[in-house]
């Protein structure tokens, strides 16, 4: 069950967050769903529970009731009350059976209950259901969170996104690159030849930069500029991402301009390079700090940040 990144047009891993206090609940679930098209992730107790659900936003939260620290229904109000998680399908599964339990857990928004020791073809039948209907929410989600002239993510799924592989990064103290491109020249480009072709400069940048690795996330940040992030991928490689991008722009070929030329300049930043962690706005700083050196140094060319000019304070 390994995890795959996508664009606006494939479909992710969905990731399923287990918070229950038993070590064998836990070899249990991944036993008998290693074969479900999920990626399952485990917290032993409410407090990691309530962090990684935060962290990871998966599509669905298998929740014990007997917790430690707060039980099961004390974390579900918790997540319905944080914007980041309130969309999460919560399935309780819990030792007890009585009514009472059911309604109180239904009430506060679970989508579902399954007693312990519960049926494995049971178990699987009702996560597959609430993944279903979770997939159905995300598409509609999603559809709102795609440039329509690029094709790309927006900025609104870029803010978020940037934020969840943030956190995964530094919980699995792994590196993570961000690249800011922005178009050489675009306004000149829209003066000289009008918007349409302005457009379809917009259109042909978003068609190379969503062609690379299966694991970048390419958006449209906004007019002519775009990020990329590249998870599980330091500064060195990030470049060698953004130096490809930037020779397949250069050689494009546009129809009517056989002499046309039209470039790109880039910045990389590596949250590695921050002595204390960074957040999401500090990284795109640093990116466009380097962008704009990019730019000042000729343009159509790759910066990387430097570190000590992108220490967190």
């Amino acid at each position: 069950m390994t995890e795959s990144h996508h664009t606006p047009h494939t479909q992710p891993t969905p990731r399923v967050l287990a918070i229950d206090d038993s070590e064998l609940i836990h070899r249990l679930l991944h036993a008998r769903l290693k074969n479900e098209r999920l990626v399952l992730h485990s917290a032993m107790n409410s407090r990691d529970g309530l962090r990684m659900a935060e962290c990871l936003i998966p599509e669905m939260i298998l929740l014990d009731i007997a917790l430690d620290e707060m039980n099961g229904f004390e974390v579900l109000r918790r997540l319905k009350e944080n914007v980041k998680t309130r969309d999460i399908a919560v399935i309780f599964i819990s030792a007890t059976s009585s009514s009472s339990d059911r309604v109180q857990g239904l009430d506060l928004g679970a989508v579902d209950f399954i007693t312990k020791p519960f049926e494995i073809n049971e178990l699987i039948a009702r996560v597959r259901n609430a993944l279903r209907t979770q997939h159905l929410v995300k598409m509609l989600e999603r559809h709102a969170q795609i440039d329509s002239l690029s094709g790309l993510w927006n900025r609104r799924h870029f803010d978020q996104r940037l934020q969840q592989e943030i956190c995964l990064a530094q919980r699995f103290d792994r590196p993570l690159s961000l690249i800011m491109c922005d178009v050489d020249g675009f306004k000149r480009l829209n003066d000289q030849f009008g918007h349409p072709f302005g457009d379809l400069v917009i259109e042909r940048i978003a068609q190379i930069l969503s062609t690379g690795r299966t694991s970048d996330i390419a958006c449209r940040y906004g007019g002519e500029e775009f990020g990329v992030i590249l998870p599980s991928t330091n500064a060195e490689r990030a470049h060698e991402v953004a130096d490809r991008q930037r020779l397949l722009i250069e050689r494009q070929g546009w129809a009517g301009h056989p002499d046309l030329v039209v470039t790109a300049s880039f910045g990389v930043a590596d949250i590695q390079d921050f002595s204390e962690g960074a957040t999401a706005e500090q990284l795109v700083a640093a990116a466009d700090r380097a962008l704009l050196q990019a730019k000042k140094s000729g343009r159509n060319r790759v910066e990387i940040a430097h570190p000590h000019k992108s220490k967190s304070v």
